[in-house]
């Protein structure tokens, strides 16, 4: 396995992915132990590189994916200003269009705006209940990865 490409925070993309679905499986507080085989031995030790190479890669993938969590946070909190604001607006809509009207189309147009400044809170919702916690538990398994223990053998023929 060429080294070189680590020292640039990048890793091959099937060993990549092996690793984080493989250690997805663990619960939160696992600590690893990576074991890489190679073909033949260099003459210089490798795993204090490997080592390194490896916690470099997956402690700034832990940083993008705070960053991450702390960019949808913002978009969350921006997405709940812009869904209160459409959500009142339709509300006094709607508050305004009941005392005026009792026709059936005045009617579904008042339903429509409840419902329509209901569906504009969707958005924020979403955010702050579902996706960033999926993001966060990656970012523990890059951690986790990051710390792992290295060992760096000779494969057997």
């Amino acid at each position: 396995m060429d080294p070189t490409p680590f020292h640039h925070r990048a890793l091959d993309r099937d060993a990549e992915e092996f690793l984080e679905n493989w250690a997805v499986e663990f619960p939160r507080q696992s600590h690893f132990k990576i074991v890489v085989h190679v073909k033949k031995m260099p003459a210089r030790d490798p795993t204090p590189l490997l080592a390194e190479a490896i916690r470099n890669y997956f402690d700034d993938k832990a940083v993008q994916a705070r960053r991450s969590v702390r960019l949808l946070m913002v978009e969350g909190r921006m997405s709940m200003v812009i869904g209160l604001v459409f959500l009142a607006l339709c509300l006094l809509g709607a508050d305004l269009l009941s005392g005026v009207t009792r026709y059936s189309f005045g009617r579904l147009f008042e339903q429509s705006l409840l419902i329509g400044g209901w569906v504009a809170m969707w958005r924020p919702m979403q955010i702050f209940l579902y996706e960033w916690w999926p993001v966060w538990r990656k970012r523990t398994i890059y951690r986790n990865l990051g710390r792992a223990s290295v060992v760096v053998i000779a494969a057997k023929s």
